[in-house]
Protein backbone atom coordinates (compact mmCIF):
# COMPACT_ATOMS: atom_id res chain seq x y z
CA UNK A 1 0.00 0.00 0.00
CA UNK A 2 0.97 3.58 -0.44
CA UNK A 3 2.04 5.46 2.65
CA UNK A 4 -1.23 7.43 2.74
CA UNK A 5 -3.29 4.30 3.27
CA UNK A 6 -0.85 2.63 5.66
CA UNK A 7 -0.20 5.48 8.08
CA UNK A 8 -2.00 5.20 11.43
CA UNK A 9 -0.34 8.25 12.99
CA UNK A 10 -1.06 11.40 15.00
CA UNK A 11 -4.47 11.26 16.69
CA UNK A 12 -5.63 8.40 14.50
CA UNK A 13 -4.83 5.64 17.05
CA UNK A 14 -6.77 7.44 19.80
CA UNK A 15 -9.77 8.05 17.53
CA UNK A 16 -9.58 4.50 16.22
CA UNK A 17 -9.74 3.05 19.71
CA UNK A 18 -12.38 5.45 21.02
CA UNK A 19 -14.82 5.50 18.11
CA UNK A 20 -14.15 2.45 15.95
CA UNK A 21 -13.60 -0.21 18.62
CA UNK A 22 -17.31 -0.33 19.59
CA UNK A 23 -18.45 0.34 16.03
CA UNK A 24 -16.33 -2.29 14.24
CA UNK A 25 -13.98 -4.32 16.37
CA UNK A 26 -15.23 -5.25 19.83
CA UNK A 27 -17.81 -7.80 18.72
CA UNK A 28 -15.37 -9.64 16.49
CA UNK A 29 -12.64 -9.48 19.13
CA UNK A 30 -14.95 -11.28 21.55
CA UNK A 31 -15.80 -13.85 18.89
CA UNK A 32 -12.19 -14.51 17.93
CA UNK A 33 -10.82 -14.73 21.46
CA UNK A 34 -13.74 -16.93 22.47
CA UNK A 35 -12.48 -19.53 19.99
CA UNK A 36 -9.11 -19.81 21.72
CA UNK A 37 -8.56 -23.10 23.56
CA UNK A 38 -6.82 -22.19 26.82
CA UNK A 39 -4.26 -24.39 28.55
CA UNK A 40 -1.88 -23.80 31.44
CA UNK A 41 1.38 -22.18 30.43
CA UNK A 42 0.31 -21.47 26.87
CA UNK A 43 2.05 -18.76 24.91
CA UNK A 44 -0.09 -16.62 22.61
CA UNK A 45 1.26 -14.38 19.87
CA UNK A 46 -0.92 -11.59 18.57
CA UNK A 47 0.03 -10.26 15.15
CA UNK A 48 -1.08 -6.75 14.10
CA UNK A 49 -2.37 -5.90 17.58
CA UNK A 50 -3.20 -2.29 16.70
CA UNK A 51 -4.45 -0.41 19.76
CA UNK A 52 -4.77 -3.59 21.80
CA UNK A 53 -8.49 -4.31 21.35
CA UNK A 54 -7.88 -8.06 21.08
CA UNK A 55 -4.86 -7.95 23.38
CA UNK A 56 -7.01 -6.85 26.30
CA UNK A 57 -9.44 -9.70 25.71
CA UNK A 58 -6.64 -12.24 25.37
CA UNK A 59 -5.21 -11.23 28.74
CA UNK A 60 -8.66 -11.54 30.29
CA UNK A 61 -9.32 -14.93 28.69
CA UNK A 62 -6.00 -16.41 29.77
CA UNK A 63 -6.59 -15.20 33.31
CA UNK A 64 -2.96 -15.63 34.28
CA UNK A 65 -2.72 -19.15 32.88
CA UNK A 66 -0.54 -18.09 29.96
CA UNK A 67 1.32 -15.20 28.36
CA UNK A 68 0.52 -12.79 25.53
CA UNK A 69 3.10 -11.34 23.15
CA UNK A 70 1.46 -8.49 21.23
CA UNK A 71 3.14 -7.26 18.06
CA UNK A 72 2.52 -4.59 15.47
CA UNK A 73 4.53 -2.87 12.77
CA UNK A 74 2.97 0.53 13.44
CA UNK A 75 4.59 2.17 16.43
CA UNK A 76 1.89 4.82 16.93
CA UNK A 77 -0.82 2.16 17.31
CA UNK A 78 1.55 0.14 19.45
CA UNK A 79 2.17 3.06 21.81
CA UNK A 80 -1.56 3.48 22.37
CA UNK A 81 -1.94 -0.24 23.09
CA UNK A 82 0.66 0.05 25.84
CA UNK A 83 -1.32 2.78 27.59
CA UNK A 84 -4.35 0.49 27.80
CA UNK A 85 -2.46 -2.48 29.26
CA UNK A 86 0.46 -0.93 31.13
CA UNK A 87 1.07 -3.71 33.67
CA UNK A 88 4.22 -5.79 33.10
CA UNK A 89 2.25 -8.98 33.64
CA UNK A 90 -0.61 -8.03 31.32
CA UNK A 91 1.17 -8.49 28.01
CA UNK A 92 4.57 -8.10 26.43
CA UNK A 93 4.97 -5.90 23.38
CA UNK A 94 7.35 -6.02 20.47
CA UNK A 95 7.53 -4.20 17.16
CA UNK A 96 7.33 -6.84 14.46
CA UNK A 97 6.43 -7.36 10.83
CA UNK A 98 3.82 -10.09 10.47
CA UNK A 99 5.51 -11.33 7.30
CA UNK A 100 8.91 -11.72 9.00
CA UNK A 101 8.43 -12.47 12.69
CA UNK A 102 11.43 -12.12 15.04
CA UNK A 103 10.72 -15.34 16.97
CA UNK A 104 12.14 -18.83 16.97
CA UNK A 105 10.19 -21.57 15.26
CA UNK A 106 7.74 -23.35 17.55
CA UNK A 107 7.57 -20.53 20.11
CA UNK A 108 3.79 -20.27 20.59
CA UNK A 109 0.76 -22.48 21.14
CA UNK A 110 -1.53 -19.97 19.43
CA UNK A 111 -1.30 -17.11 16.94
CA UNK A 112 -4.15 -14.60 16.75
CA UNK A 113 -4.61 -11.90 14.11
CA UNK A 114 -7.68 -9.64 13.96
CA UNK A 115 -8.22 -7.70 10.74
CA UNK A 116 -4.53 -7.54 9.93
CA UNK A 117 -3.92 -9.98 7.09
CA UNK A 118 -5.67 -7.75 4.53
CA UNK A 119 -2.93 -5.15 4.97
CA UNK A 120 -0.01 -7.56 4.46
CA UNK A 121 1.74 -6.96 1.12
CA UNK A 122 2.69 -10.66 1.10
CA UNK A 123 -0.19 -12.59 2.63
CA UNK A 124 1.38 -15.97 1.89
CA UNK A 125 4.45 -14.96 3.88
CA UNK A 126 2.22 -13.93 6.77
CA UNK A 127 0.53 -17.34 6.79
CA UNK A 128 3.86 -19.16 6.55
CA UNK A 129 5.28 -17.16 9.45
CA UNK A 130 2.26 -17.94 11.63
CA UNK A 131 2.76 -21.62 10.81
CA UNK A 132 6.49 -21.46 11.54
CA UNK A 133 6.24 -19.92 15.00
CA UNK A 134 3.52 -22.33 16.17
CA UNK A 135 4.25 -25.51 18.05
CA UNK A 136 2.89 -28.75 16.54
CA UNK A 137 -0.81 -28.78 17.37
CA UNK A 138 -0.84 -25.00 17.76
CA UNK A 139 -3.80 -23.00 16.48
CA UNK A 140 -4.05 -19.99 14.19
CA UNK A 141 -7.12 -17.77 14.68
CA UNK A 142 -7.76 -14.87 12.35
CA UNK A 143 -10.45 -12.79 10.75
CA UNK A 144 -10.70 -10.53 7.71
CA UNK A 145 -13.52 -8.29 6.57
CA UNK A 146 -16.14 -9.50 4.14
CA UNK A 147 -16.78 -7.41 1.02
CA UNK A 148 -17.42 -3.68 1.27
CA UNK A 149 -20.94 -4.07 -0.13
CA UNK A 150 -21.78 -6.43 2.76
CA UNK A 151 -20.68 -3.87 5.37
CA UNK A 152 -22.96 -0.83 5.06
CA UNK A 153 -21.15 1.55 7.42
CA UNK A 154 -17.81 1.57 5.57
CA UNK A 155 -19.62 1.37 2.22
CA UNK A 156 -21.66 4.49 3.00
CA UNK A 157 -18.55 6.24 4.29
CA UNK A 158 -16.48 5.35 1.23
CA UNK A 159 -19.20 6.42 -1.20
CA UNK A 160 -19.84 9.69 0.64
CA UNK A 161 -16.18 10.67 0.78
CA UNK A 162 -15.65 9.77 -2.88
CA UNK A 163 -18.28 12.32 -3.96
CA UNK A 164 -16.06 15.11 -2.63
CA UNK A 165 -13.16 13.96 -4.83
CA UNK A 166 -14.63 12.84 -8.17
CA UNK A 167 -11.29 12.81 -10.01
CA UNK A 168 -9.11 11.36 -7.24
CA UNK A 169 -11.14 9.66 -4.48
CA UNK A 170 -9.39 8.42 -1.33
CA UNK A 171 -9.01 4.66 -1.58
CA UNK A 172 -8.31 3.56 2.00
CA UNK A 173 -11.69 1.88 2.46
CA UNK A 174 -11.09 -0.37 -0.53
CA UNK A 175 -8.10 -2.01 1.20
CA UNK A 176 -9.51 -3.59 4.40
CA UNK A 177 -12.42 -5.10 2.47
CA UNK A 178 -10.41 -6.46 -0.45
CA UNK A 179 -9.64 -9.99 0.81
CA UNK A 180 -13.05 -11.55 1.26
CA UNK A 181 -13.12 -14.84 -0.65
CA UNK A 182 -13.35 -17.74 1.85
CA UNK A 183 -11.95 -20.17 -0.70
CA UNK A 184 -8.91 -18.00 -1.31
CA UNK A 185 -8.31 -17.60 2.42
CA UNK A 186 -8.66 -21.33 3.07
CA UNK A 187 -6.26 -22.14 0.23
CA UNK A 188 -3.74 -19.64 1.59
CA UNK A 189 -3.75 -21.42 4.95
CA UNK A 190 -3.54 -24.91 3.46
CA UNK A 191 -0.69 -23.87 1.18
CA UNK A 192 1.19 -22.63 4.26
CA UNK A 193 0.92 -26.13 5.75
CA UNK A 194 -2.08 -25.78 8.03
CA UNK A 195 -4.58 -28.58 8.64
CA UNK A 196 -8.17 -28.56 9.93
CA UNK A 197 -8.78 -25.28 8.12
CA UNK A 198 -12.22 -23.78 8.66
CA UNK A 199 -13.40 -20.50 7.19
CA UNK A 200 -16.88 -19.12 7.82
CA UNK A 201 -18.81 -15.93 7.30
CA UNK A 202 -19.85 -14.40 10.62
CA UNK A 203 -22.36 -11.61 11.17
CA UNK A 204 -22.17 -9.25 14.15
CA UNK A 205 -23.51 -5.85 15.11
CA UNK A 206 -21.51 -2.83 16.17
CA UNK A 207 -22.83 0.32 17.74
CA UNK A 208 -22.07 4.01 18.18
CA UNK A 209 -23.88 6.47 20.47
CA UNK A 210 -24.65 8.61 17.43
CA UNK A 211 -24.03 8.89 13.71
CA UNK A 212 -21.98 12.02 14.41
CA UNK A 213 -19.58 10.17 16.71
CA UNK A 214 -19.36 7.32 14.23
CA UNK A 215 -18.47 9.78 11.48
CA UNK A 216 -15.63 11.24 13.54
CA UNK A 217 -14.08 7.80 13.90
CA UNK A 218 -14.74 6.81 10.30
CA UNK A 219 -13.07 9.95 8.97
CA UNK A 220 -10.44 10.71 11.62
CA UNK A 221 -9.74 7.22 13.00
CA UNK A 222 -7.95 5.65 10.05
CA UNK A 223 -5.65 6.69 7.18
CA UNK A 224 -8.49 8.09 5.07
CA UNK A 225 -7.97 11.17 7.24
CA UNK A 226 -4.51 11.66 5.78
CA UNK A 227 -5.85 11.20 2.27
CA UNK A 228 -8.47 13.89 2.86
CA UNK A 229 -5.96 16.28 4.41
CA UNK A 230 -3.68 15.85 1.39
CA UNK A 231 -6.52 16.77 -0.96
CA UNK A 232 -8.96 19.21 0.69
CA UNK A 233 -8.30 19.81 4.39
CA UNK A 234 -10.82 22.64 4.43
CA UNK A 235 -13.58 20.14 3.58
CA UNK A 236 -13.07 17.92 6.63
CA UNK A 237 -16.03 19.19 8.68
CA UNK A 238 -18.34 19.12 5.65
CA UNK A 239 -17.28 15.55 4.85
CA UNK A 240 -17.91 14.39 8.41
CA UNK A 241 -21.33 16.02 8.43
CA UNK A 242 -22.23 14.33 5.15
CA UNK A 243 -21.06 10.94 6.40
CA UNK A 244 -23.09 11.36 9.60
CA UNK A 245 -26.21 12.38 7.68
CA UNK A 246 -25.99 9.46 5.26
CA UNK A 247 -25.34 6.96 8.05
CA UNK A 248 -28.32 8.24 10.03
CA UNK A 249 -30.54 8.14 6.95
CA UNK A 250 -29.76 4.50 6.16
CA UNK A 251 -29.06 3.01 9.60
CA UNK A 252 -30.70 5.26 12.17
CA UNK A 253 -29.25 7.39 14.93
CA UNK A 254 -28.82 7.55 18.71
CA UNK A 255 -27.67 4.86 18.72
CA UNK A 256 -26.38 3.97 15.30
CA UNK A 257 -26.39 0.20 14.83
CA UNK A 258 -23.95 -1.26 12.33
CA UNK A 259 -24.52 -4.64 10.66
CA UNK A 260 -21.08 -6.22 10.20
CA UNK A 261 -19.84 -9.17 8.15
CA UNK A 262 -16.42 -10.83 8.31
CA UNK A 263 -14.68 -14.11 7.53
CA UNK A 264 -13.35 -16.00 10.55
CA UNK A 265 -10.76 -18.72 10.01
CA UNK A 266 -9.26 -21.32 12.32
CA UNK A 267 -6.41 -23.66 11.45
CA UNK A 268 -3.98 -26.00 13.17
CA UNK A 269 -0.32 -26.76 12.65
CA UNK A 270 -0.02 -30.58 12.34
Amino acid sequence: MADATAAFVGKIPENYDRYLAPLFFDAFAADLVGRLPVSDGMRVLEVACGTGIVTRRLVERLGGRGTVMATDLNEAMFAHARTRLPGPHDAKYRTADGTSLPFESGSFEAVVCQFGLMFFPDKAAGAREAFRVLTPGGVYLLNVWDALERNPVPRITHETIAKFFPSDPPRFYTVPFSYHDPGVLASLLRDAGFADVRCERVAKEGQSPSATEAAIGLVEGNPVYGEIMQRRPEALAEIEAAVAANLARELGDRPLRAPLRALVATARRP
